[in-house]
């Protein structure tokens, strides 16, 4: 399970994230939601070649998933939370979290979740007897980030420790 965030400027403004939940390839679970999350998010306009010089990626690797029985069974910024639900059309949804993401935007658990739920459902209403049958699993994730000047570094220095001794063309975002 991984997930993929992009942030763009100084002040780090969420420019996209998708993930998944499922177990995948580590390689091609990258590529796939690299490119997903940052052309596909419906939040967001797909990226452009203009944006890449201020952009942040973020790659959290997600592990140790527990099921909670108590909705406060997991610490801001520690944990991640999931939580699955049916919606008023009987169908069954996920909402999330990453693990830093809280704690970013200063919520507490409580309202943390309703944030959660309203944002995977866009006009679900939480009743008290609905909430008592949400089904909580926390997780914890493993997090890399780098800007896009980072990426051009590290990925000439590589170019040039493998002998090829002459600058990269200019990065293809497909490649």
């Amino acid at each position: 399970p991984l997930f993929v965030t992009w942030k763009i400027g100084r002040d780090k403004r969420l420019r996209g994230c998708i993930g998944t939940f499922s177990a995948m390839n580590l390689h091609s679970g990258l590529r796939e939601y690299t490119l997903t999350s940052a052309l596909k998010d419906s939040r967001f306009p797909p990226m452009t070649r203009d944006e890449l010089p201020r952009l942040f990626c973020s790659v959290s690797l997600l592990t140790n998933f527990e099921d909670v029985c108590d909705y406060m069974d997991w610490e801001v910024g520690v944990h991640g939370i999931r939580i699955e639900f049916i919606n008023e059309k009987g169908s069954k949804r996920t909402a999330t979290y990453l693990p830093e993401v809280a704690k970013e935007q200063g919520h507490c658990c409580t309202l943390f979740h309703m944030i959660c739920i309203f944002s995977a459902t866009y006009s679900f209403l939480v009743t008290v007897l609905e909430f008592a049958s949400l089904l909580f699993s926390r997780y914890r994730s493993e997090k890399m980030t780098m800007s896009y000047t980072e990426y051009l570094a590290h990925r000439q220095h590589h170019h040039f420790q493998n002998g090829i001794g002459h600058p990269l063309p200019p990065y293809n975002h497909y490649s």
